[in-house]
């Protein structure tokens, strides 16, 4: 099944860009999740985690 679908692959002109681009996305996406994490403000975190407990 690999061979077949590697084999497709080969044939297909500029493929080899697509896995860059992919690992770009998802690096820029990671990078910006975790700078919002850690610049989001104590106090909001504190009010959302007690959600659940406010009734």
């Amino acid at each position: 099944m690999l061979k077949f679908v590697q084999h497709n692959l080969e044939t297909i002109k500029g493929v080899e860009i697509y896995p860059i681009i992919s690992l770009a996305i998802f690096f820029t996406a990671f990078v910006l999740y975790t700078v919002w994490a850690f610049t989001y403000s104590k106090d909001k975190i504190k009010e959302i985690s007690e959600l659940p407990f406010n009734d």
